[in-house]
C-alpha cells in the first residue's frame, strides 16, 4: 500500500508515464541538460528545468562525519565570504540530485551558505533506482528519523566550520524533506525558521518514524512556513487543517514558534509544484513560494 509521500510522487508524474527509463535515454538527457537527475524522477521537463550558474559561488561536494559515518553533501556559498547565514536544503524522495543542488545555488545567490546532505546515504543510493516503489521499499522506509536529525546536526556543525554562522540557521525541504523540516524545527535549538514545501503532516507512528509534524506542534522551537498545493493528491487539505488546529492550540498554551507559524495553500497547485524539472511544476506558485521563503528567513532573523 502506498503512503502519502509515495502516492504524491507518483501522482506528480505525467499520466501514463513509467518511471522505468533506459540508460541510453537518461544519458542523453544528462548530456543535453548538462545536469544529473534521479532516474526515478523521469521524464525531465527540459523546457522548464532551471539551471542556476555557479559563477561567484564556491560550490561542490563535501562530506562530514556523524557517528563514524561520512555523510556526503552538496554545498554552495558566495565565494570569499564568511559568517554567512546557513540554509539546510532537504531532499525530496529522490535524494540529492541536480534539482536540489540547483536550489542550494539559488540560496547561495541570495547570500546564504546552503548545504544539502544526502540523508539516505547509509541505506542506499537513490540514483541507482528506476522505480519509485522499489526506492521507497528498499531505501526510504528504512531511514530512521533519529538518524536524520543527527545528520542535520552534523551539517550545521560542518557549516559552522566552513564559513557559516550557526546562530543564523534556516531549514527548507521538499516532500519527504518538507516533513523533515517540521521535525527538525521541533528539535534543533540552532534553527531560527523553517519553510516546508508540501511535507506530510500526519501518519501512523512506527519504530523509525515515531512522530509526525502534527504530534510535534507543541514542541516547535522555530516558526515554520508551510507551502502546500490545493490539488495535492497525497496530502489532503484536511491534514493541513489538522496541523493548523494543533499549532493554534500550542500557540494558545504559550508556544511562540507555533503561534508564529503559517500556511500558504496554492489552490490550483499539485504536489511538487516547485520541482521545475517535472510535469508538476507550476511557475507562478513556485516563484511566489520561493520569494515567501526568502522573506520568511529574513523576517525571522536567519538572513
Amino acid at each position: 500500500m502506498l503512503n502519502s509521500d509515495q502516492k504524491s510522487e507518483l501522482d506528480s508524474l505525467l499520466p501514463g508515464q513509467s518511471t522505468e527509463n533506459g540508460a541510453t535515454r537518461r544519458t542523453a538527457l544528462k548530456a543535453a541538460l548538462g545536469v544529473g537527475y534521479a532516474a526515478t524522477a523521469m521524464p525531465i521537463m527540459a523546457q522548464t528545468a532551471i539551471k542556476t550558474s555557479s559563477d561567484g559561488l564556491k560550490a561542490g561536494e563535501t562530506t562530514f562525519e556523524v557517528n563514524g559515518f561520512k555523510v556526503p553533501a552538496y554545498y554552495a556559498a558566495p565565494a570569499g565570504k564568511t559568517n554567512l547565514p546557513v540554509i539546510l536544503v532537504i531532499q525530496e524522495i529522490f535524494g540529492v540530485h541536480e534539482y536540489i543542488a540547483d536550489t542550494a545555488r539559488r540560496f547561495a545567490k541570495a547570500g546564504y551558505l546552503a548545504i544539502a546532505p544526502e540523508l539516505y546515504a547509509r541505506q542506499g543510493d537513490p540514483s541507482k533506482y528506476n522505480e519509485i516503489a522499489k526506492l521507497q521499499a528498499e531505501v526510504v522506509t528504512k531511514v530512521p528519523d533519529e538518524q536524520v536529525m543527527a545528520d542535520l546536526d552534523g551539517a550545521v556543525k560542518w557549516a559552522g566550520a566552513n564559513g557559516g554562522n550557526v546562530r543564523k540557521v534556516g531549514i527548507t525541504g521538499f516532500c519527504w524533506g518538507g516533513r523533515i523540516t517540521w521535525l527538525y524545527a521541533a528539535q534543533s535549538k540552532n534553527v531560527k525558521a523553517g519553510v516546508a514545501w508540501y511535507g506530510r503532516l500526519v501518519g501512523q507512528p512506527s519504530a523509525l518514524t515515531p512522530k509526525h509534524p502534527v504530534d510535534l506542534a507543541a514542541s516547535l522551537q522555530a516558526p515554520v512556513l508551510g507551502l502546500y498545493g490545493g490539488q495535492d493528491g497525497g496530502i489532503p487539505l484536511t491534514t493541513v487543517n489538522q496541523m493548523k488546529d494543533a499549532m493554534a492550540e500550542a500557540g494558545a498554551k504559550g508556544n511562540k514558534a507555533a503561534a508564529a507559524s503559517e500556511f500558504v495553500v496554492y489552490p490550483q497547485a499539485p504536489h511538487a509544484f516547485h520541482a521545475d524539472y517535472r510535469p508538476s511544476y507550476r511557475k507562478d506558485a513556485a516563484e511566489d513560494g520561493f520569494k515567501r521563503a526568502l522573506d520568511w528567513f529574513k523576517g525571522h532573523g536567519v538572513a
